[in-house]
């Protein structure tokens, strides 16, 4: 008996499913390995450390439960960028699965959160991580493609933040947008040239939930997350020339958005 051969769609969603099973992000730097090796979530696979780094973690090596591999620090082996800082520790993880959109962002006067379209430099979303951590974020929402992934670089940059603050990519980042709004979010996109400051936009939705959408330094919003904005907001300068860096302007977007929620 013939048997009906699976279709494409399906085959190619099981190949992806493995494909990010078999995904794995090293770590690097004291904190960053701290912070990932106290947190439970985090599914990790293999710790590589110098004497003197395994001293200053054996607190939290011990309470991961992992056996640490203890390395000469004049041939640090673990498969790195050349030149990253690694401080004698590097550990090899599974990326953090944070779930579904609608459950980490439950609707509520204070909801806030971060979307980022094409941010793809992972210094910048590292310290955007950070700022969301301190300004209590929901989560910071990204596309799959064209946005950092999880990598050392910026879990080092989130100084600990990534494993505790929820960062989504998401397979469409405008359908994301439509399905915060359903939500009961506004979504305020940052631009330079918009007429409103983030101020006067924030005003008209004080009591309610806010998605901060913010784009690639440069090019800025795409014309689709553009259009799928329900306002455009420029953060003022006192020059005419001014400008923020796009994790900066983040901090800023956040301070302000949490401050108004009183």
């Amino acid at each position: 008996m013939d048997v009906a051969k699976k279709p494409t769609w399906v085959i190619e969603k099981e190949r992806a499913r493995r494909a990010a099973a078999a995904e794995t992000v090293w770590l690097f730097g004291l904190h960053a390995v701290r912070d990932a090796l106290e947190n439970p979530r985090r599914e990790k696979l293999r710790l590589m450390v110098t004497k003197n780094a395994a001293d200053r973690l054996a607190a939290a090596i011990a309470a991961s439960g992992i056996a640490p591999e203890i390395c000469d620090p004049r041939r640090f082996e673990a498969p790195l960028d050349p030149g990253s800082v690694h401080q004698g520790a590097a550990l090899e993880v599974r990326p953090l699965d944070w779930g579904r959109l609608a459950d980490l962002c439950v609707a509520g006067p204070r909801g806030r959160v971060v979307l980022l379209d094409r941010v793809t430099d992972p210094h910048n979303v590292g310290a955007i991580l950070r700022s969301a951590e301190v300004f209590g974020a929901a989560a910071v929402i990204a596309p799959h493609r064209h946005s950092a992934p999880e990598t050392g670089a910026l879990a080092k940059t989130a100084s600990g933040a990534l494993e505790r603050q929820p960062y989504l990519r998401v397979p469409n980042l405008a359908r994301a947008m439509e399905e915060l709004k359903d939500l009961g979010y506004r979504l305020i996109g940052l631009d330079g040239a918009a007429e409103a400051t983030l101020g006067q936009a924030l005003a008209d939705h004080a009591d309610g939930p806010v998605g901060l959408v913010l784009g690639a330094e440069g090019p800025g919003l795409r014309q689709l997350t553009r259009e799928s904005c329900d306002a455009l907001a420029r953060i003022p300068a006192a020059g005419a020339f001014g400008s923020l860096n796009v994790s900066n302007a983040a901090a800023v977007a956040l301070y302000a958005a949490t401050a108004g929620a009183g």
